[in-house]
């Protein structure tokens, strides 16, 4: 039976390409994603074109028990869980206070934080059973700092962030490794960069920042990172990991921390 690496948030960026890298080295990949059946299908039948092990699911993680019954059924049918990769997005767009509705605010908060506490609440018992088990969660720079725009974005993401911390604190002892992933700048991704700029906006600004330039994060290599995290020995293990493309200034260094340090 091949260990299991659940991906909530499949689509065909980091999502999908880091099921691909882990259905590669042996695992069986589970993919989770709230839409796109024909997309889901793609991605899994690319996986078992080459080689590999994968299933897809249509999944709303705000829906009540969606999460829960995803695992539950994994673990029943397919095998255990030995890697959770939670990838769901939590942008609502860049919007100010007063362009922030209610509904977007708590959807942001549901989406990054509730639904991985959800999958920790079903996931960390059997882990704890097992003796070990990884979440790898996909984090962005609105955990680490909040700006003008980003209400929604970053209240939610910095939940993320604490409940990682907390997560960590509680079961790494006991064999779990949590680790939050700051991805601290533009991943070249149609699902994501992609509809955010529109695809002719999308190719320029790949042709001139992406490609053979390397200034933006690629999936492919970001999807090693995250296998190298799971596999790291427990006398080593790193919690927090931030990445960006060689030519970005780190979130800390960004021109808009620089700004309010001289103010």
């Amino acid at each position: 039976m091949k260990p299991v690496c659940l991906v909530l948030g499949a689509g065909a960026g980091i999502g999908g390409t880091v099921a691909t890298k882990f259905a590669q080295e042996g695992y069986h990949s589970s993919l989770c994603r709230r839409s796109d059946k024909e997309g889901l299908d793609r991605l899994v039948k690319n996986i078992e074109d080459q080689g590999g092990s994968a299933n897809g699911y249509i999944m709303n993680a705000i829906e009540d028990n969606a999460i829960e019954e995803v695992i539950t059924s994994i673990e029943s049918d397919i095998g255990p869980i030995e890697v959770l990769v939670y990838n769901l997005g939590a942008q609502t767009g860049m919007k100010l206070l007063d362009q922030t509705s209610h509904k977007e605010f708590e959807w942001g908060w549901r989406m990054a934080s509730f639904g991985l506490f959800r999958a920790a609440k079903v996931l960390c018992p059997l882990m704890l059973e097992r003796g070990k088990g990884t979440f790898l969660v996909t984090s962005a720079t609105a955990a680490m700092r909040g700006n003008m725009n980003q209400h929604s974005h970053a209240a939610a993401m910095g939940a993320r962030r604490m409940l990682c911390q907390s997560l960590n604190a509680e079961f790494s002892s006991q064999g779990i490794h949590v680790v939050h992933i700051v991805v601290d700048g533009a991943v070249d991704a149609p699902d994501t960069l992609g509809k955010m700029m529109g695809p002719e906006m999308y190719q320029k600004f790949r042709e001139t920042k992406g490609m053979e330039h390397d200034g933006l994060l690629l999936p492919e290599k970001i999807a090693d990172t995250y296998y190298h995290l799971a596999q790291q020995h427990r006398s080593s293990w790193t919690h927090e990991l931030d990445m960006r493309a060689f030519s970005d200034a780190a979130w800390w260094n960004s021109s808009i921390m620089l700004e309010q340090n001289r103010d």
